[in-house]
């Protein structure tokens, strides 16, 4: 005879139990980044642009003439998925290589006026959820953003 396993405790939703305020930093941090992630897909996918997408298009225009591995650290991202981003956003019209004059072997990745509209209309939803989640901070911006900063330094 089989013995019955007692049953599961239900899973709790995000915010509660351990996946709110009672659980490990890491955790939540993780899960906060993962739903801020799922808003930023849907609200990019009106615009065929995918979040690593819009990651390595934004890099590319705050930290002009960036290489494929400059990007790469930059977007946390591996250089091969780099690549591939930037392949596709070439053939998409909106990117373009040309070769960096210092370095030989070396191209520097741009956007094109088309690059830069299509990333226009994506950092406008972007912001929307920028500013749902300052929204949530009470005040405490500075303090989150110190926090964060400090969390990443790799010292």
């Amino acid at each position: 005879m089989r013995k019955s396993r007692s049953p599961s405790p239900p899973i709790p939703a995000p915010g509660e139990g351990k996946r709110g305020e009672a659980g490990y930093l890491a955790y939540l941090l993780r899960q906060a980044a993962a739903a801020s992630r799922r808003r930023l897909d849907q609200a990019l996918a009106e615009l065929d642009v995918t979040h690593p997408q819009f990651v390595v298009m934004t890099m590319m225009k705050a930290y002009p003439d960036g290489s494929n591995a400059d990007l790469a650290r930059l977007a946390l991202l591996t250089p091969q998925t780099v690549h591939a981003i930037v392949d596709n956003l070439e053939r998409r019209g909106w990117a373009l290589k040309r070769p960096d004059p210092r370095h030989g072997r070396v191209q520097i990745l741009e956007l094109t006026p088309a690059g830069q509209a299509v990333l226009g209309r994506a950092r406008e939803r972007a912001m929307a959820e920028e500013a749902r989640l300052k929204g949530l901070l009470d005040g405490s911006e500075d303090a989150v953003r110190r926090w964060l900063a400090a969390a990443a330094r790799e010292d």
